[in-house]
């Protein structure tokens, strides 16, 4: 891939990011913390002790990411596709079920970049069983489902290019 390719590609996932909520970004953030191990998340995401509970949990959950940045199945097969699609959904349900997450795109941003480019045929199936779930609030359940475009959930192919771009804590500047 060229400079130029890779640099429009960055600006195009860092404007994609600006698109989201400020819960959305700060909850993307987060998560890549957790889910790559860059920083440690209780000292910069946990402001109460709901908020740490909370980052407990992801933790746990995200155990699973382990099992799921292996080898995908295929996507002509049904050769080990419980195992797989049986983790990817429990992942995607915890972080459908935290509220954070307000549609598809912003679920796709993060996934692609916690589990790389191959996971993207994956996702939307992901998606619309974790959302149809009961452990999402029916008024949640619609606006998630309704976020997933005809075209995300019947694409012929996807992508195979690296996500660029990997949203991360920024200090505060001092005044």
């Amino acid at each position: 891939m060229s400079p130029t390719s890779t640099a429009s590609m960055t600006i195009a996932e860092m404007r994609e990011f600006a698109s989201f909520a400020a819960a959305e970004q700060r909850y993307i953030k987060r998560s890549l913390d957790i889910g790559l191990g860059r920083h440690d998340a209780f000292k910069l995401w946990a402001r109460d002790a709901a908020e740490n509970g909370s980052i407990r949990s992801q933790y746990v959950a995200y155990q699973e990411l382990k099992a799921l940045r292996g080898p995908v199945p295929s996507e002509h097969g049904f050769d080990d596709l419980e195992p797989f699609m049986g983790k990817l959904l429990r992942v995607t349900a915890f972080d459908l079920a935290q509220e954070r997450i307000a549609s598809f795109s912003a679920y796709r941003f993060l996934y692609e970049r916690l589990l790389g480019p191959q996971i993207r045929p994956w996702l939307p199936s992901a998606f619309c069983a974790a959302a149809a779930l009961p452990q999402i609030r029916p008024p949640r359940r619609r606006d998630l489902l309704k976020s997933l475009s005809e075209a995300a959930a019947t694409a012929p192919g996807w992508s195979d290019s690296q996500p660029a771009f990997y949203p991360d804590w920024v200090e505060e500047a001092a005044a």
